[in-house]
């Protein structure tokens, strides 16, 4: 359990899956305090699959902590886990959607492992157009 002044995360966890359950307010002052706490897990647990971040008991969530957020969804994105955010408010939803990360943060991505088990994708019919030059336009 660690705690910051408006800040309180408790963890609970399996072989798999780690819950982090966050009361208070996720702002410029607390941010780090989840950041080293879903950092310690994941470096803690090679076997990590899922993550859950319950927002059940969250106040306010500023700027910085929807860059944190961002941040973690990059990183277990990037280690091959599942990134839940459960129990999110209405007033998280909303600067989710004002935004417009909240699909990007709540939609499971494939990984690239699960990418290259799938089929190819067929070719597309129709017919070829020539591509544009990228460079600067010349007369020689």
């Amino acid at each position: 359990m660690t705690t910051l002044p408006g800040l309180h995360l408790a963890t609970i966890d399996t072989q798999d899956t780690v819950r982090i359950e966050i009361t208070g307010d996720l702002d410029y002052q607390t941010v780090d305090l989840l950041l080293d706490e879903v950092t310690a897990q994941m470096e803690g647990r090679p076997g990590l699959r899922d993550l859950h971040l319950h927002f059940a008991e969250v106040g306010t969530v500023d700027s910085m902590g929807l860059s944190i957020l961002l941040m973690i969804h990059r990183r277990t994105t990037e280690a091959g886990i599942r990134l839940h955010l459960d129990d999110r408010p209405s007033s998280l939803d909303r600067i989710l959607d004002i935004t417009g990360t909240l699909d990007y943060l709540t939609t499971t991505v494939r990984t690239a492992a699960a990418t290259t088990d799938a089929a190819p994708t067929p070719p597309t019919t129709g017919t070829a157009q020539a591509a544009r030059p990228t460079g600067p336009d010349s007369t020689t």
